[in-house]
């Protein structure tokens, strides 16, 4: 692995794991991952998809914008653009920027682009403790929310329901580009 941040994501899963006291096999127990997957996480092997991060995030009690701003280990109030930390899917292609400090809880705003065809598909688990909305700043978003299918287009701002799997999907010839605004609740 020769992203930094990918090397970081492994040591922070581990890191978060241990420190809640949670074996790998009682982390896939929650998760709905793998142990020998977890394994190869931790360890470096693999990067992870945006799928595996949002199950094993909501596992740990966290969201995948925390998750990802522990790797990051920064707690400054101002992050410039070139500074924001951004996270590749291996698979997808969807690209998640953070682009709130990591300082600034409640609050988190992420820019996500996904590429034409790409579907990145979240559980139910994954927005358990959020309150969640989504703006579509450039393109076409195809997205699925348990049973009912959302069609939205640039200047279109969704707020989600009730926890339910969902799908994001860019059914466009161009790449979509949203911002999600997302307020974590008292757990």
């Amino acid at each position: 692995m020769t992203d930094p941040l990918s090397a970081r994501l492994a040591a922070t899963v581990h890191a978060t794991r241990t420190s809640r006291g949670l074996s790998a096999a009682a982390l896939a127990e929650r998760s709905g991952v793998s142990r020998a997957m977890i394994g190869k996480i931790e360890r470096g092997d693999v990067q992870p998809t945006a799928a595996l991060l949002a199950k094993l995030s909501d596992a740990l009690g966290l969201t995948l914008s925390e998750l990802i701003a522990r790797a990051e280990g920064d707690e400054r109030r101002l992050v410039r653009a070139a500074e924001q930390p951004v996270w590749v899917d291996p698979d997808t292609g969807y690209r998640r920027r953070a682009v709130s400090p990591a300082g600034g809880r409640p609050l988190e705003l992420v820019e996500v682009e996904l590429p034409p065809g790409a579907e990145v598909p979240m559980a139910a688990g994954t927005y358990a403790f959020l309150h969640q909305q989504i703006w579509v700043l450039a393109g076409r978003l195809r997205f699925r929310e348990g049973a009912q299918l959302h069609e939205l287009a640039a200047g279109d701002c969704l707020q989600l329901g009730a926890p339910a799997d969902c799908v994001f999907a860019n059914p466009g010839v161009l790449p979509c580009r949203y911002l999600v605004a997302l307020v974590k609740h008292a757990t």
